[in-house]
């Protein structure tokens, strides 16, 4: 691991840090590796063109925030978790999207992260929610965020598109009071 590399928090087992350009290359091997677990759910770039793309915004724009998900002994990229959709004023509210990777997938690596991005959002962010829109058939990720304190708060048909088609998805949140 890179002496520069700054962690903004840290677990027993991961620490988290922003998104970086120089982190195309690993991030995109794993994606390409993780292709099995993501599908029909996720699609992260997978070819550095494309990393550039998405990454830029979470770099640049201040209405969005990537956390890369990194493993303490090595540095090593267990996955993604990204605060989107960043509204300020009275709603104080993001959204967010992440992603395991299969080398770490099973290993309570993001309920670690997850934990300590909810740190950030209800910290130094200043949020007071977090929404997670979710596939009803995507088990992993249901389970992930019920662990971290989610509630259940309904079910948008046709409300967001994948993979050439409107998904329907369930609508899980938690705010900052549910946290205390």
């Amino acid at each position: 691991m890179s002496e520069s590399v700054v962690h903004l928090a840290q677990g027993p087992r991961v620490a988290l840090r922003h998104f970086g350009y120089a982190d195309a290359d690993e991030f995109t091997a794993r994606a390409r590796e993780s292709r099995s677990l993501h599908h029909p759910w996720l699609f992260p770039p997978d070819q550095p063109s494309a990393y550039a793309a998405y990454a830029g915004p979470l770099i640049e724009d201040p209405t969005r925030v990537g956390y890369l998900v990194c493993e303490r002994s090595d540095g090593s990229i267990a996955g993604f978790i990204n605060i989107n959709n960043i509204v300020g004023g009275g709603f104080l509210c993001g959204a967010l999207g992440y992603g395991a990777f299969a080398h770490a997938a099973g290993r309570g690596l993001m309920s670690e992260g997850l934990g300590l991005v909810l740190d950030q959002a209800f910290g130094p962010l200043g949020l007071h929610r977090l929404e997670a829109n979710i596939q009803p058939g995507n088990e992993a990720s249901i389970a992930l965020v019920r662990r971290a304190g989610f509630r259940l708060e309904g079910f948008s048909p046709d409300f967001i598109h994948i993979n050439g088609a409107w998904r329907d998805h369930e609508r899980w949140a938690i705010t900052v009071e549910m946290r205390d």
